[in-house]
């Protein structure tokens, strides 16, 4: 009895690798190996180089935009319904011209992000509403988990790793910083500008490092999560494949079935060669109807006996051929005609058949 419970036990740890069907499963359900740093850090970097390359018509942009918002615009007159919507209109396709680009940029980045990680996937599973998720108690084990501990030390490095580039590239830049007070404003921009540059760069570097360890944490917490128990396996296969048991009894059926077919067919036949012991082979053939000679019936052993004791109930004529009945047999299928090469023998021997049945 205990070792049986022992036997269970060890049937229930999952322990086995996750199949390919349960893999699939998974992937339509949304499961998949992602790192959300990932995608963070290159949205950031595409956004930060995309902001350095195209200062310069940056500057452009945002001037015209101010210019047309809050200088041009600004004067006292009596405004129209046509006045506001030109306004709005103007102000929006100005503020389009600056937003949009980096929203596209964050786009475009962001689908990257994620393909590189999982590949193209759109499921709507995840959006399922689901009161397991709502689930307070759950929701405690989250909390006080393992899980949120990696989270919470992956929070820590990544304040201190960014923390400290930043404050790397303000230490080496800390005459610019200091000239800022003696500065004008247009270049006080221009050098606060160029540092968030390079600080969002780097920043951005540090945290695809990190997110790199953390890809690596998620497929190890994802590959643990899919494992599998050998009496999962057996279930899955059962249910993709069906029940071995069934299978069997179903094809066994299946036999049985085609067996009574061919017996039945056995009292029509014209004649059967035989081995004389080992093989049976029945031949029918209506000139009418078909072409050549069709075999009705064919065994070994047992089966030839019983195609044998058919016939002789039904005086069908027996003829020994022990070469023609051999290779029939490895040759031709139930249903088929007589293959060209047997075709002169089997004439032969039907010609005889036919002779004998005049005499009787």
């Amino acid at each position: 009895m205990l070792l049986r419970l022992d036997l269970q036990f060890f049937a229930g740890e999952k322990t086995e690798k996750a199949t390919p069907k349960k893999r699939q499963d998974a992937r339509k359900k949304g499961q998949v190996v992602k790192s959300q740093d990932i995608s963070s850090a290159i949205v950031m970097l595409a956004v930060f180089i995309f902001l350095i390359a195209f200062a310069g018509s940056y500057v452009n942009n945002i001037e015209t935009f101010f210019k047309q918002t809050l200088i041009h615009n600004i004067h006292i007159q009596e405004l129209t319904s046509e006045d506001v919507m030109a306004l709005i209109t103007s102000t929006f396709f100005e503020l389009s011209k600056v937003i949009l680009p980096i929203m596209g940029i964050a786009f475009i980045a962001a689908l990257f992000g994620n393909y590189v990680q999982f590949g193209f996937l759109f499921t709507t599973e995840s959006m399922k509403f689901d009161l397991k998720k709502m689930d307070p108690i759950k929701g405690l084990k989250r909390i006080f988990s393992v899980k949120a501990i990696v989270e919470l030390l992956k929070s820590i490095l990544k304040i201190v790793f960014i923390g400290g580039v930043t404050t790397i590239i303000v230490w080496t830049n800390i005459e610019s910083v200091l000239a800022l007070s003696f500065k004008s404003p247009a270049e006080t921009l221009v050098t606060v500008a160029k540092l968030v540059g390079i600080m969002g760069v780097g920043a951005s570097l540090v945290l695809l490092c990190l997110s790199v360890l953390d890809w690596s944490y998620q497929k190890y917490d994802y590959e643990k999560n899919l494992k599998m128990s050998k009496q999962d396996i057996k279930d899955e296969y059962k249910n993709s494949e069906g029940d071995p048991l069934i299978k069997s009894k179903i094809k066994q059926r299946q036999r049985e079935m085609a067996m009574r077919r061919m017996m039945s067919e056995i009292p029509t036949a014209d004649v059967v060669i035989t081995n004389p012991t080992h093989y049976a082979i029945a031949l029918k053939y209506d000139e009418d109807e078909m072409d050549a000679p069709r075999i009705v019936a064919k065994g070994t052993d047992f089966v030839a006996q019983k195609i044998k004791l058919i016939a002789k109930e039904h005086d069908v004529v027996m003829v020994e051929n022990r070469a023609l009945a051999r290779a029939m047999y490895d040759q031709v299928e139930i249903g088929d005609q007589v293959p060209d090469e047997f075709f002169k023998a089997v004439a032969e021997i039907l010609a005889y058949v036919y002779r004998i049945k005049r005499k009787i």
